[in-house]
């Protein structure tokens, strides 16, 4: 059975560029696209896809308020995979808190994105690494230190390991190398984590882990990030 995926962009070259790719796999198939937020929500309430693609930065209504409509929407199904820039931290961000299950980058490869929307549409969360690594970088500092959190002493040893990795967006298969344990031995560990943290998602433990301090940016992320020609510029509608 295929998977239904909605793509909403507001540059066409781009949807068709990306449904193309869809389209390569058996169990992925395109079965809306729009060109704006509003247009975005309409067609999720209507078609119900299993997966939103959503850019961030659109017209009429931007990919987070998009977002948080679709999934708001009693009885909804879908799942939202957010598309961002490199100069899009802060809509990030906000979106981490808003539950929001992915982040890719819109110049990811094909087969990056091809998994990201098959993760999407199983619940689970993801973001791309080197966003993760910026939010890390440019918020950890900035964040006033918490008072201390009782839940994490319900934690054990292996899997306050497991939640550090996570933070900083290995994927399942990677932390079991990194701590020689399975696959179905992590996603247990995981599971276990955001039950006794009260949290959705990976994506929240992401935003758990940098808002309580335990994952700092290494000197290299300290570094200021290269700037753009023109990246504070921001298309009407975002």
């Amino acid at each position: 059975m295929s998977l239904r995926i909605l793509l909403a962009d507001d540059h066409a070259m781009f949807r068709s560029g990306l449904k193309a790719v869809l389209h390569t796999q058996d169990d992925l198939r395109c079965v809306a696209e729009v060109a704006d937020g509003q247009a975005a929500v309409e067609e999720c309430a209507r078609a119900a896809p299993d997966v939103a693609v959503l850019d961030i930065r659109m017209p009429r209504l931007d990919g987070l308020r998009a977002a948080e409509r679709i999934l708001g929407r009693p009885g909804n199904t879908t799942r939202v995979l957010m598309l961002t820039t490199y100069d899009d931290d802060d809509y990030v961000y906000r979106a981490l808190h808003m539950g929001a299950g992915g982040f890719l980058l819109k110049s990811a490869p094909p087969e990056e994105t091809i998994a990201a929307v098959r993760i999407a549409a199983r619940g689970d969360a993801l973001i791309d690494p080197s966003v993760t690594r910026r939010l890390i970088s440019r918020f950890a500092d900035s964040l006033t230190p918490p008072a201390a959190a009782t839940e994490l002493e319900r934690l054990t040893a292996r899997e306050h390991d497991v939640l550090l990795l996570l933070a900083e967006a290995h994927s399942n298969t990677e932390i079991g190398h990194r701590l020689g344990i399975g696959d179905e031995t992590v996603k247990t560990h995981v599971s276990r984590i955001l039950a006794k943290l009260g949290l959705r998602d990976r994506t929240q433990a992401v935003v758990y882990a940098v808002s309580h301090r335990l994952v700092a940016p290494t000197p290299e992320q300290r570094r200021p990030a290269p700037t753009r020609r023109g990246a504070g510029r921001r298309r009407r509608g975002a």
